[in-house]
């Protein structure tokens, strides 16, 4: 398989060392980005601020998002991606603690491709994260290349 970048959007510092552990043991070739907030993720995917340097065109082959996040809220971020023709077609699964069903019809109305609940203990986190790997970045088609 050939590397994969992910962008994790999480503000949760445990969370997020949860998620690269897990990545990590079941295939260290991916790279994770982290955006600690809603604001630094579209800093990174439209290559603002810090993050103006990176290549022109790269995006990444998944973004995992966090709903509660400073700045801009999840939400906020996937109304972005999803109103910008560079990313609109990106993969965004909504990665969150949330339980409520207002938060999983906003989601979807916004154009998440998925929607999953943050396990609680490592061993649930790497049985999702295997699932994410095989779904996601192995057997999905993503869409080609946007041609100028």
């Amino acid at each position: 398989m050939t590397e994969k970048t992910i962008l994790l959007v999480e503000d949760n510092i445990d969370d997020i060392e949860l998620t690269r552990r897990a990545f990590h043991r079941i295939d260290n070739e991916n790279q994770i980005d982290v955006a600690t907030d809603g604001a630094e993720a579209l800093d990174y995917l439209f290559r603002r601020g810090k993050h103006a340097e990176r290549p022109e065109g790269f995006l990444p082959d998944l973004i995992l998002l966090d709903l509660r996040l400073p700045r801009l809220d999840g939400i906020e971020v996937l109304r972005a991606i999803r109103a910008d023709a560079r990313t609109r077609l990106l993969p965004v699964v909504v990665l969150t603690s949330s339980t409520e069903e207002i938060d999983l019809i906003n989601c979807y109305n916004e154009g998440a491709n998925s929607y999953l609940r943050k396990p609680v203990d490592f061993s649930r986190m790497l049985d999702l994260v295997k699932s994410l790997q095989e779904y996601w970045l192995e057997l999905n088609e993503p869409p080609p290349p946007k041609r100028s």
